[in-house]
């Protein structure tokens, strides 16, 4: 069995996600800037309604992962509320200056996580040296590993995704993610030998405004007049297409 975890940009598509048959969510906010924390509420109202794991994703902010001693200091508060709140996990990943995996600030992070088990984000894309980088990321206990393979699709990363499987030789779980869609989930399946794999199953809800004030926009989001939600369906044609047998 092929398993998906589903990034969830709400509590309401973290249902959603589990209506689809999602075994976990990755509960993020700030989607279009690849997920930052969510909000302490969205948080335990989530653990509250969901019966599948919830792993807050441990990001002050978009951008980069090279953070100041205040943003470090804000992850470390941010996991103490998720292990308060009784979290299934987190979702982390801190680079050095160099592209290197930062060992020594992950390894306070898990440390403070405990006993909650721990997922390196796509951190990982952005490293120097994948192939180190996943021995580093091993041995600092983490249980998984989203990413691409370095590119910007699961599917333009399939090989080097098989090859990282190959390596961790299931001393970790290499979960591919980014642009897994129904056209590509199979191959992505079929070229990596992956046994879990991540992708939000999301589309764009519009607005029920019916004002719409022309002369301004409120941020930087081409359509402020629709959102984006998981869709339960998708979920399940997904999970359904990466476990269709050859």
């Amino acid at each position: 069995m092929v398993n998906m975890e589903v990034c969830a940009n709400s509590v309401r598509s973290a249902l959603a996600a589990q209506e689809g048959g999602a075994i976990r969510v990755e509960l993020c906010d700030n989607l279009p800037e690849g997920g930052t924390t969510p909000s302490y509420s969205t948080i335990a109202l989530a653990k509250k309604m969901l019966s599948i794991k919830v792993y807050p994703i441990i990001r002050p902010r978009g951008g980069d992962f090279l953070y100041s001693d205040l943003e470090f200091n804000l992850m470390k508060e941010d996991i103490k509320i998720c292990k308060s709140l009784n979290c299934d996990g987190v979702v982390i990943g801190i680079l050095k200056a160099d592209g290197s995996v930062d060992k020594e600030r992950c390894a306070e992070l898990i440390a403070e996580a405990k006993p909650m088990p721990v997922t390196f984000h796509r951190a990982f894309d952005m490293s120097n040296d994948m192939e180190k980088a996943l021995e580093d990321i091993i041995e600092l206990g983490c249980e998984r590993i989203l990413t691409s393979g370095g590119e910007a699709s699961a599917i333009k990363g399939a090989d080097m995704l098989a090859r990282l499987i190959k390596q961790a030789d299931g001393r970790i779980i290499i979960m591919p993610g980014a642009g897994v869609s129904a056209a590509n989930i199979a191959d992505i399946i079929k070229l990596t030998g992956a046994k879990e794999f991540h992708a939000s199953a999301r589309h764009a809800v519009k607005s029920e405004m019916q004002f719409r004030n022309p002369r301004l926009s409120m941020g930087s989001v081409a359509d402020e007049f629709s959102y984006d939600l998981t869709d339960s369906e998708t979920v399940k044609n997904l999970i359904s297409l990466a476990n269709k047998p050859a």
